[in-house]
């Protein structure tokens, strides 16, 4: 029988995309790639997904494993592949208040849990602009961060184990809550950021955290990262570790906000540096908002910071989140673009940029370049607007950024993974017994290689 024909046999007809159908999930959300599946299957239960895999890897058939398509990196690109979407696995399985846990399917989209979690008085503080699309299998597989990486660690930190389909259909039950096990290699930290190349996340058991009775919510402007940074460590130190967000917002990206989304306007003139900085709580009827304040004031009487505006209410407080949560839309407003995912220690950052900013002009004196970072956690999403579409260029400003990210002690992918666009960077760039031993791991767990390929390794 025709491979597809066997699919619709093992799970359904209308299970088995092809066609138009399948076109329609062959795109990035960036229009960075654009690609032709032979087909998307949309499997149930652990076990339809074991069966596939069986078949495929009987075959030979490619699989690109899929979950709400929110990457950068191409990590999804899949011509001529079988797409397998775990739409359909968006269950839970279990949800434990006492323990603080949840399992969750592959499928379960990130708010969804979220909502989920604030029902039970408790949250999953994973958090980025693409929650209402992005699912558990996709955020695990590429360790996604976010803007509370500070405080809660990404998502390698809130997981306990996982449930994983191997690329010759066998399946590893893994779905254990323990917070220690000292068991041998940690088979689950390896999968996690693996970007679906050694295996299909099917399942995972997640941790819970108190959710904060009170936010205390500000931004604020200063002229300097190196004041940015002390200021980080002062509102650290006052309020005992409570911050969960320090976002970096240039001027440069306020006048972009101010002229795409005019209602969205930073509320003074904006500095050099603009910080959206949030505390929070879990104790009874404490104010965070009062400490945060009387740490502004005296951080502004002492001369380190020039404007100061604290959110009054629930509505203010989503406005500034509103503001930060819109970099993806308006990064993302021309094909031609050079995006790059970066992490550095924290007492480097403006050295990059120092460093970056002439280079760029040196590579294309024409281009434009945006700016936007957790900077409580070095991650700087650093994106360039070469002055012409050019592949080569393209290639030169990624291969700069990643260099100068390197040659500080920094990593040329933070949160979004490797997927296509990093390969090159991986070949310069990373450990060669790094990149042999993963090689390795990726012959031992996939040796026909069928499982997203062509994706991390160079």
């Amino acid at each position: 029988m025709d491979l597809l024909d066997r699919l619709s046999d093992l799970l359904g007809p209308a299970q088995v995309l092809r066609g138009a159908e399948a076109l329609a999930y062959g795109r990035e959300w960036t229009g960075h790639y654009v690609w032709e599946p032979l087909a998307v299957v949309r499997p149930g239960t652990t076990e339809e997904v074991a069966a596939v895999l069986r078949l495929a890897h009987q075959t030979g058939t490619p699989v690109v494993p899929l979950g709400g398509n929110t990457g950068l990196n191409g990590g999804t690109f899949a011509p001529g592949a079988l797409m397998l979407s775990l739409s359909r696995m968006n269950r839970i399985r279990d949800l434990n208040p006492a323990a603080r846990t949840v399992v969750a399917e592959a499928g379960v989209v990130l708010e969804t849990l979220q909502d989920l979690a604030a029902a039970q008085g408790l949250a999953f503080p994973l958090s980025f602009g693409a929650k209402g699309s992005a699912m558990v299998g996709g955020f695990l597989s590429t360790n996604a961060g976010g803007s509370n990486v500070l405080r809660y660690g990404s998502a390698r930190a809130l997981c306990l184990g996982l449930e994983v389909v191997l690329a010759d259909g066998r399946i590893w039950h893994g779905l254990t809550g323990l917070h220690k096990d000292n068991t041998g290699y940690d088979l689950r930290d390896l999968i996690i950021g693996a970007e679906g190349t050694l295996g299909v996340i099917t399942a995972a058991v997640l941790k819970l955290v108190p959710a904060p009775g009170a936010y205390a919510t500000a931004l604020v402007g200063l002229d300097s990262l190196s004041e940015a940074l002390a200021l980080l460590n002062t509102v650290q130190s006052g309020t005992g570790g409570a911050v969960e967000a320090f976002e970096f917002m240039p001027d440069r990206y306020m006048a972009r906000l101010s002229r795409l989304k005019p209602a969205l306007a930073c509320p003074y003139a904006p500095r050099p540096v603009n910080l959206l900085i949030e505390t929070a709580t879990t104790v009874p009827g404490a104010d965070p908002g009062a400490a945060l304040e009387a740490l502004l004031g005296a951080a502004m009487e002492a001369g380190q910071i020039a404007e100061a505006v604290i959110a009054q209410s629930a509505s203010q407080r989503r406005k500034l989140w509103e503001m930060r949560e819109s970099a993806a839309e308006i990064t993302f407003t021309t094909p031609d673009i050079v995006d790059c995912d970066i992490a550095l220690p924290l007492d480097r950052l403006e050295n990059f940029l120092a460093r970056m900013t002439p280079a760029l002009a040196e590579l294309d004196p024409g281009a434009e370049e945006l700016v936007i970072a957790h900077l409580g956690d070095g991650n700087i999403h650093y994106t360039a607007y070469p002055s012409r579409p050019d592949p080569v260029l393209a290639q030169a400003i990624r291969a700069r950024v990643s260099t100068e990210a390197v040659a500080l002690g920094g990593s040329f992918s933070a949160e979004h993974g490797v997927g296509i666009s990093k390969r090159a960077t991986m070949a310069a760039h990373k450990d060669p017994v790094a990149l042999q031993m993963m090689a390795a791991i990726k012959a031992a767990l996939d040796p026909k290689g069928i499982l997203n390929p062509g994706k991390v390794l160079p």
